[in-house]
């Protein structure tokens, strides 16, 4: 398999912002619920209309970008450099074995995963490939706990930093150079747009929806599109029980069988080897 050149490995570091690990970076405070978070909202208030947010410092350690287990405040993904590894790894493995369709991204944030892809492709100079990137574009989705009980009390929707615009994520394609007519944008909730996404065939299908619904909605939909020998890789198989449940769930009730490898704390994928 090809190596990783001096490009890919650049634009990895950039994505990530690894040259900030060891920096201070000032981290919006995050408010939820509690006696604390009371105060900081209504001090929130006050201090929006002048242009004031409320942070707190940060300093990662290169352990901590590596493993994508900090909040990076400049970088393009969260993911860290293993799970960029992989996608590289993953991307690179389907090509060199003529495995057939597309690639795509469910839940992009900035869209640092699916901007290496395009990176990947435009270096070998596939272009008979697609990268999609699937987002709402607008946060995650309230939890239905009656139709998935294991999404009960899910806060992600509650999350503005999570809420990256469509603007946004094709401004960050094009500040790399890699905003074109093979780049495709899935703007809408993933029980909206999947089932009638114009996809034929997929090689790679990353999930990164963090709750039950929006990884089944995934599964459900693209998975039999996902060819012999494509990639499939779970980004918070360990950082959210409702997503690992989703997959243990669609795969028991396919039979499927195939070994999870692991990225990173959190990070899996496996081959599919079935048609």
């Amino acid at each position: 398999m090809e190596q990783s050149s001096a490009y890919i490995n650049l634009l990895k570091k950039m994505l990530t912002d690894y040259h900030r690990v060891g920096t201070k970076e000032y981290i919006p405070v995050r408010l939820t619920h509690g006696v604390v978070s009371r105060k900081l909202r209504w001090l929130d208030r006050l201090l929006r209309p002048m242009n004031y947010t409320i942070s707190q410092v940060n300093k990662s350690s290169e352990e901590e970008r590596l493993n994508g287990k900090d909040r990076p405040m400049y970088a393009d993904t969260m993911v860290g450099m293993k799970r960029l590894d992989n996608i590289e790894f993953c991307v690179r493995d389907v090509i060199e074995n003529n495995v057939e369709g597309d690639l795509i991204e469910l839940g992009v944030w900035r869209g640092g995963s699916t901007i290496l892809m395009r990176a990947i492709l435009k270096e070998i100079n596939i272009t008979n490939r697609f990268v999609w990137v699937a987002d709402s574009f607008e946060g995650l989705p309230t939890p239905d706990p009656n139709k998935y009980p294991a999404d009960r009390g899910d806060k992600h929707f509650q999350f503005e930093e999570l809420k990256v615009s469509l603007d946004e994520v094709k401004h960050n394609f094009e500040k790399y150079g890699l905003l074109d007519e093979q780049v495709k944008f899935l703007k809408g909730w993933f029980k909206d747009t999947l089932p009638k996404a114009p996809i034929n065939k997929l090689a790679i299908l990353r999930l990164d929806g963090d709750m039950y619904e929006s990884t089944m909605d995934g599964l459900t939909n693209l998975y039999p599109k996902l060819s012999k020998g494509g990639y499939i890789i779970i980004d918070d198989w360990g950082a959210v029980p409702a997503c690992m449940k989703a997959v243990e769930d669609y795969r028991k009730h396919h039979g499927i069988t195939e070994e999870i490898k692991t990225i990173d704390w959190t990070g899996v994928y496996w081959k599919k080897e079935n048609a």
